[in-house]
């Protein structure tokens, strides 16, 4: 009856931005769509030898890279957000911002970094040689190995349980903490006891994008030699040329990943975190003096050191070396590209952003509802399974069109669109859908609906309306999702990697391609200009944040 009902209303409301949504939500779910249904092809000889010997290993090693790396993530995040929100230290409100900088540090490039500073030849086994006389044993740098890939994640994707977990305590707990107190329990107690359990759908929030991150990795695990599903989805793909099987991993990697979905609904469903009352405190740091306060400076200065300050430095060093080498028309040329490929994906995301969104609050019913999650689907489906799934439709897109290239001259069965930028553009498209919807969503929810229905009840359309009405009061939220689409685009990795084409190169994929040559002092000016660009993006959303705050 309800589905009837949608149907109605949509009906009654059929018009442009209805037509233009349904297709941004087609572009969405067709690669997804694909890789299901090749499934259920029969399996090829590769196949039949990866299950048998590879795949357990693929599963294993996946599943332990994502459980500690989620498991330390929270560690340092949530006490790093329990510090800066409950107590008030020396450079409280440097850490409070400046722990967000590691993650303008893309992991791949932080890999690359730290790899090459503590190697035999590295900064630091020399500096301690030279300078200090002592010959350390170079296994106790050996970082290029399972416990060193977890040592990267956890350094440099922490601040998304950071931040989610700081914002939750500064805003909701005061009232909870100070009762604690008030009521006799002790610091450790008052953190274990209350903080961690009213804590836990933002850390929750904060851990499953750890997770995703760590399964749409590529560069960490492929530089360190770790068998995850997504390395064997590349070495499937271009060591045996064998997409079918690639499209199986791709599946299984898929299957995982609703699994989590399953999982986080699960655990958020078994128990209600909401306040009895809408009166929230703000939690009020407490002052903290002596041992306490150098404990609190020195573990946030470790860990800012650590996963950003340190690998800048080194960054910039390598940039003085061979920067001659590097900049020169041909990395202007690389710049350009990147620069380009990122904006022409970003408009035309914030371009389906803006009207599905505008189309969800006009037409609030259970059509609408799937039409939001659809759109936002791609971001929690690792790169490697969308690079599958674009690929697959735009090799079965260009067979289909092939009469078509044969009377315009372009041979029998060319691969057109295959071997084309539109791919890779589709696929950022797919990627990074949710991150220019979720900034437009939550604009329109900030101004609501009061302005734009006097708009319509004086007559103008819903096209006149959102350019006269809702495009000036929503420009902070447009600036938002660009500025996050922007800057996602240029770090993404494997994306550009698999599907760009022939001779045509990104900041990312050339310093993936320097690293992998051994030349990681080249690879620090394309790294750096990542950093920068990330770096800024962090800068203006803080003082964006305070702005509207204000």
């Amino acid at each position: 009856m309800r589905f009837a009902t949608a149907i109605r209303n949509i009906k009654q409301h059929k018009n442009g931005w209805l037509y233009a949504s349904l297709l941004g939500a087609v572009i969405v779910l067709l690669p997804i769509f694909t890789i299901f249904v090749s499934l259920f092809h029969p399996p090829n000889e590769n196949w039949q030898h990866i299950q048998q010997y590879l795949l357990q290993d693929y599963v294993f090693q996946t599943v332990w890279l994502v459980l500690f790396s989620c498991l330390f993530t929270v560690l340092i995040g949530v006490t790093l957000a329990w510090l800066i929100a409950a107590y008030d230290f020396p450079l409280r409100r440097f850490f409070r911002w400046a722990l967000v900088l590691p993650l303008a540090v893309p992991p791949y490039i932080a890999a690359y970094t730290y790899s090459t500073m503590l190697s035999y030849t590295g900064f630091v086994q020399t500096t301690l040689r030279n300078e200090f006389g002592v010959t350390p044993n170079p296994e106790w740098f050996g970082i290029m190995s399972m416990r060193g890939a977890i040592f990267i994640f956890s350094m440099f994707l922490f601040p998304y349980v950071y931040m989610i977990t700081k914002s939750f305590l500064e805003h909701q707990s005061g009232s909870y903490i100070e009762n604690a107190s008030l009521l006799g329990r002790k610091p450790i107690s008052i953190f274990f006891r209350i903080v961690l359990p009213i804590s836990r759908p933002a850390i929750i929030g904060g851990v499953i994008l750890v997770v995703f991150e760590v399964l749409s990795d590529f560069g960490v695990s492929s530089y360190y030699g770790i068998q995850t599903i997504s390395v064997a989805i590349f070495q499937t793909w271009f060591g045996m040329y064998d997409v079918d099987s690639a499209v199986r991993l791709a599946a299984w990697l898929m299957a995982g990943v609703v699994g989590l979905f399953v999982v986080e609904r699960l655990l958020r469903h078994q128990r209600s975190f909401a306040a009895s009352t809408s009166k929230s405190r703000p939690l009020t740091p407490k002052r903290l003096k002596g041992s306490g306060a150098a404990v609190a400076f020195l573990f946030c200065g470790l860990v800012f050191a650590c996963s950003f300050l340190i690998p800048f430095l080194q960054l910039i060093v390598w940039a003085t070396w061979s920067y001659h080498d590097v900049l020169t028309p041909a990395f202007i040329e690389l710049t350009y590209n990147t620069i380009g490929l990122a904006l022409t994906a970003t408009v035309i995301i914030m371009l389906f952003s803006v009207i599905v969104a505008n189309v969800v609050r006009q037409q609030s019913n259970a059509i609408t509802y799937v039409l939001a999650r659809s759109v936002t689907a791609g971001y929690s489906v690792p790169g490697a399974i969308i690079a599958i799934g674009v690929l697959a439709l735009f090799i079965g897109l260009d067979h289909w069109l092939a009469p078509l290239y044969s009377r315009m001259g372009l041979g029998e069965s060319p691969l057109v669109l295959s071997m084309s930028l539109v791919m890779l553009v589709v696929a950022y498209v797919v990627r990074f859908m949710a991150t220019g919807y979720n900034a437009v969503e939550a604009g329109f929810e900030k101004i609501g609906m009061k302005y734009t229905e006097a708009s319509r009840m004086l007559g103008l359309g819903m096209t006149k309306t959102f350019f006269k009405v809702d495009a000036p009061l929503l420009k902070g939220a447009l600036l938002s999702g660009v500025i996050l689409t922007f800057v996602e685009i240029i770090k993404e990795l494997p994306l550009a990697l698999l599907l760009r084409p022939f001779n045509f190169e990104t900041l990312a994929t050339k310093t993936y391609q320097y690293a992998s040559d051994e030349r990681i002092y080249e690879a620090s000016i394309p790294s750096l200009f990542i950093i920068g660009v990330s770096m800024i993006s962090v800068i203006v959303f803080h003082q964006l944040g305070k702005k509207l705050k204000s």
